[in-house]
């Protein structure tokens, strides 16, 4: 017979870890110590300041765009208005949409971008800020592509992943945003994390 039991359908932590070793009652124990994003500081399309605090006890997906995308973020956008209408009114799910283009991409374009999207509230924020950190928390600790890239089509090159975090600030898994297998996998996972958290 099947065992049914959904503690045993947890999803990974992805990444980098350490091991460190501790005495628990005498004995030296292993402990994992997971890669878990830092702490940061962006503005959103309302001029707004976000932080960690801002997901914190929240789980979020994260992806990385710019406006002016000729490629593939018309298609991740698309595609992540589905994970938005999937948990739309959820109070523990954001997301976080880093533009890499932060020259152009003020809040006042992400603002217009978010409305021509249909995107209201404060569920789905569209972030700007220095260019370096950006890249930075992209390419270190959400384990994607996000950077100025003269020979690229419209001057950048990025991912299009979109990333699952967890509560604790780890990564749980990533998607090919530009398909609707990823997304329809994302969809699933993020209901698969917040079981996790309701037991």
């Amino acid at each position: 017979m099947l065992n049914c039991n959904n503690s045993d359908n947890k999803l990974p932590i992805l990444g980098e870890r350490d091991w460190t070793k501790k005495t628990v009652d005498g004995k030296e124990v292993v402990d994992t110590i997971y890669n878990t994003i830092p702490s940061f500081s962006f503005v959103d399309q309302n001029g707004d300041t976000i932080s960690e605090a801002f997901v914190k006890d929240k789980i979020y997906v994260t992806d990385f765009f710019f406006t002016t995308c000729p490629t593939i973020c018309p298609v991740m956008k698309r595609q992540m208005i589905k994970v938005y209408h999937a948990y739309e009114g959820n109070p523990e799910l954001k997301i976080l949409s880093h533009s890499i283009d932060p020259e152009h991409d003020t809040p006042k374009v992400l603002k217009q971008y978010a409305t021509d999207l249909g995107i209201q509230g404060n569920q789905w924020l569209f972030l700007t800020g220095q260019k370096e950190k950006i890249y930075e928390i992209g390419q270190k600790s959400y384990m994607v592509t996000a950077k100025k890239e003269q020979s690229a089509e419209g001057g950048y090159i990025h991912s299009g992943a979109f990333i699952l975090v967890d509560k604790e600030r780890h990564v749980r898994g990533m998607y090919d945003g530009t398909t609707e297998e990823g997304t329809q996998k994302l969809i699933a996972d993020i209901q698969t994390l917040l079981s996790e958290y309701k037991k």
